[in-house]
């Protein structure tokens, strides 16, 4: 398995072998060793798994969960292709306000790994694009947040000529600006903490 650091702080992409044979293929988009080799801690203990289908041109966030409890992720895309999107939201962050992207499709079979406080969004580039999450919370919606991905101030840059639908929730949400202003975006450090904080319960119970 390949993996390759983000420009957000904490963030990785993990690309692994593809096994190829006359019956088809096989992969493994989440290898424990490799993964705790790029971060220094093993995959956070899974609360929820989640699955989306979009149509073409779908958008998908910005979205994070409020700290705490905080919510980290690691998406994989089943079928089709998604440009998947970390925007770091944790102030205090090295990388505040930072963002990259990554393809995620069925030739390179890449895996995204975001970080309790980093803000996430996927822009689905074919119909019928699946995308699979593993979430180290449960879903609360008056815990979860958006940033609007429409927001000057991070300028994501979409692909051209592709007619955006986004929801009515993300049209509207706060710019970065804003929401910092109304104090809702989580810390840096209170991210990191809550993140050690639940491996060390997983630890301690399991």
């Amino acid at each position: 398995m390949r993996v390759s650091e983000l420009k957000v702080e904490g963030a990785y992409v993990f690309t692994p072998d593809v096994f190829h044979d006359d019956r088809g293929y096989f992969l493994s988009p989440h290898q424990e060793s490799d993964f705790t080799a790029a971060t220094g801690h093993p995959l956070f203990p899974v609360r929820q798994a989640s699955y989306s289908r979009s149509k073409r041109g779908v958008v998908r966030g910005i979205h994070y969960t409020a700290t705490p409890p905080g919510m980290a992720k690691y998406a994989y895309c089943t079928q089709g292709r998604a440009l998947d999107y970390v925007v770091d939201l944790r102030e205090g962050s090295p990388t505040f306000g930072r963002w990259d992207s990554v393809v995620l499709d069925q030739q390179d079979f890449r895996s995204v790994y975001l970080p309790v406080g980093v803000g996430h969004l996927f822009l689905s580039l074919e119909a019928g694009t699946a995308v699979s999450y593993l979430l180290s919370a449960q879903y609360v919606a008056e815990r979860e947040h958006a940033v609007s991905p429409l927001d000057p101030e991070l300028a994501l840059v979409f692909p051209a000529g592709l007619e955006l639908r986004l929801s009515d929730r993300d049209r509207q949400a706060p710019t970065l600006a804003q929401a910092r202003a109304a104090g809702r975006l989580p810390g840096y450090a209170a991210s990191r903490r809550y993140e050690a904080e639940g491996r060390a319960h997983a630890d301690s119970t399991g």
